[in-house]
């Protein structure tokens, strides 16, 4: 790929600062190594799903740094290499070079891998708006669930940059569900998932409960508990979650992740403000949301 296709992509992001440029460098990277797991069949066992398959696939505003990935079906025997010795091959042939970190342990369910390179501030050296610290690498951090809690639907998208590539992610009301056991299982203010949250809610899209219900039990202060995971019980802690955040540390997590236009809506960050966003999803009429198991 030369830099003028490259400079071209990076145009089309129109970034107004160089903390967005950069953003916007990690997101082209991301779509290349998509591509990439696609070609090599990382989706025949795998589907794409968190902030950044919200951000590629379903435009949503802010940007994300880790790809995420829940395998189909649990294999505790999932590895990386194949995927990244793939990876790293077809990006070095578009002038794009990795080291590749696999941070894989047997002993967790999640496997990671970090993926680190400058070749791009090589590749578009003076084609950028805004100046960069050159020795500044982007880090891109893989992690695929090989525990994943069952019950979650997936679907096919497809990916046109920098190649026309299918793309297997969970489908959005499984994600709000695994998003929704973050919210109520993180022991920290993550902003990134409440704007998440915020996405799914505008979107009227309905957790499904039954993955909810398998991911409590999984993980978290409910973990090995059969607990009736309903509507009712699921706004309930939601409201408590909500009442006990700080919003402050919330919103320094999510500030730098979004565009300049869309952190004006920040300063309304507060509990009052996600109350009523919980009590609209509680009005919300169900959307394909099969009772728990």
């Amino acid at each position: 790929m030369d830099a003028d296709t490259l400079s071209a992509k990076l145009k089309e992001y129109a970034p107004s600062n160089s903390l967005e440029q950069e953003h916007a460098l990690q997101e082209i990277l991301q779509s290349m190594v998509l591509a990439s797991l696609s070609r090599a069949g990382m989706f025949g066992e795998a589907m794409f799903h968190g902030g950044t398959c919200l951000r590629i696939v379903h435009g949503m505003n802010r940007f994300s740094e880790d790809l995420d990935f829940l395998l189909k079906q649990p294999d505790p025997g999932f590895r990386w290499t194949r995927y990244l010795d793939a990876v790293s091959r077809d990006c070095a042939m578009e002038g794009i070079r990795f080291e590749v970190l696999d941070k894989s342990s047997s002993d967790s369910a999640v496997r990671k891998a970090w993926l680190k390179t400058d070749s791009i501030g090589t590749v578009l050296a003076f084609e950028m708006p805004f100046a960069r610290t050159t020795a500044r690498k982007i880090r891109i951090k893989l992690e695929v669930d090989t525990r994943p809690p069952a019950g979650s639907g997936f679907e096919t998208h497809y990916l046109l940059f920098p190649a026309t590539v299918p793309l297997t992610t969970q489908d959005l009301v499984s994600a709000f569900a695994t998003k929704a056991h973050a919210l109520l299982c993180r022991s920290y203010a993550k902003g990134r998932d409440w704007y998440d949250f915020l996405w799914f809610v505008s979107r009227r899209v309905r957790p499904r409960l039954d993955v909810l219900a398998n991911a409590l039990f999984q993980q978290g202060p409910w973990a090995g508990q059969k607990i009736a995971v309903d509507e009712n019980w699921f706004i309930d802690q939601m409201r408590e979650t909500v009442r006990r955040m700080d919003w402050s540390l919330a919103v320094q997590d999510v500030q730098r992740f979004l565009p300049l236009r869309e952190q004006e809506g920040l300063s309304h960050w507060d509990a009052d403000f996600f109350l009523y966003q919980v009590d609209r999803l509680g009005a919300n009429p169900q959307q394909n949301n099969p009772a728990p198991s």
